[in-house]
C-alpha cells in the first residue's frame, strides 16, 4: 500500500506541474518580446506540449496504479516514466535552470522528485 501512495504522490506532482505549465503560456510568449509569428507559435506549441506530456505521464502512472500496479506493463510504465522525468530534469538543469525565474529553477527538482517517488514505489 505504501508503494501506491508513492506512485500517487509522484503522479500528482507531475500532473500539477504539467497543469501549471498551461496557465502562463500567453505571458511566457509575450516575455520574448517582438518575435515573428512563427517563433510565437513554436514557443506556444513547445510550452503546451511540455505541460501536456507531464499531465500524460502523471495520468498513466496513476492509471496503472489504480488498475494493477504489479504486472509487467505497470512496471514498464513506472520505469519508463521515471526515466523520462530524469531526462527532462537533466535537460532542465542545462536550460531552464539558467534562467533567472524561480519556476524554471524548480523544474529539475520537481521532475527528479517525481521520478524518485515513482522508482521508490516500484522498489518497495
Amino acid at each position: 500500500m505504501s508503494n501506491q501512495i508513492l506512485f500517487y504522490i509522484g503522479s500528482v506532482i507531475t500532473i500539477g506541474w504539467g497543469i501549471a505549465h498551461l496557465f502562463p503560456t500567453k505571458s511566457v510568449v509575450k516575455g520574448f518580446g517582438e518575435i515573428s509569428a512563427d517563433n510565437k507559435n513554436i514557443i506556444t506549441m513547445e510550452w503546451i506540449i511540455e505541460g501536456v506530456a507531464l499531465i500524460f505521464i502523471g495520468l498513466v502512472v496513476a492509471g496503472v496504479t489504480i488498475m494493477e500496479s504489479n504486472n509487467n506493463v505497470s512496471v514498464f510504465i513506472y520505469i519508463s516514466s521515471a526515466i523520462t522525468l530524469i531526462v527532462l530534469a537533466i535537460i532542465s538543469v542545462f536550460t531552464g535552470y539558467k534562467v533567472n525565474f524561480l519556476p524554471f529553477k524548480l523544474c529539475p527538482f520537481l521532475f527528479s522528485a517525481s521520478a524518485i517517488l515513482i522508482l521508490l514505489g516500484y522498489i518497495l
